[in-house]
């Protein structure tokens, strides 16, 4: 796997700000005296082992999710100011379309529950919907446009969300 600066730069700024900066101020602002004081978090040994393996999980599915762009995205990255020129359309994304966004899902629902976290759960729910509204009237029009009938292809034989666990060959 070649690991680019653009690669890193498009990781460092949308996921790790959305599972990192964005979780980490809500923690902050959950501490006593501040406005979330009411959410205070609180580590609960029974769930961290659960929000450990879901952070986990997710980390690595976004990881695996971003690197595909370097190998096979034709010097592009999954970060719209650098899109790829080539779709990507193996390892993962075979086996559903958005594995970066469930990464993300996953590692903020693993926040939430190790942290007990309302504020986090609140963030992820916004994530999600901002998905459900993003990715199929800006994100899929816009790779229809760039890759026109090899996408509508793939996005036929690809499921959105719920990845397909048998392989078509």
């Amino acid at each position: 796997m070649k690991v680019t600066r653009p690669l890193i730069k498009a990781f460092i700024i949308f996921p790790m700000n959305v599972m990192g900066v964005v979780p980490g101020l809500l923690i902050w602002f959950s501490q006593k005296g501040e406005m979330f004081e009411k959410y205070s978090p609180s580590i609960d040994l029974i769930k961290s082992f659960p929000g450990g393996l879901l952070i986990g999980s997710g980390v690595s599915l976004c990881w695996i999710s971003v690197s595909l762009f370097s190998e096979n995205g034709g010097g592009g990255t999954p970060a719209p100011y650098d899109p790829p020129k080539k779709l990507v359309a193996c390892g993962v994304y075979t086996r559903v379309r958005n594995p970066m966004m469930i990464g993300v899902v996953f590692v903020l629902l693993g926040e939430a529950l190790l942290f007990g976290s309302l504020p986090i759960l609140a963030w992820c729910l916004i994530f999600v919907q901002g998905c459900l509204v993003l990715i199929p009237f800006w994100e899929e029009p816009d790779l229809e446009r760039r890759f026109g009938k090899t996408y509508l292809e793939y996005k036929r034989q690809v499921p959105r969300w719920i990845p397909k666990m048998k392989s078509d060959t």
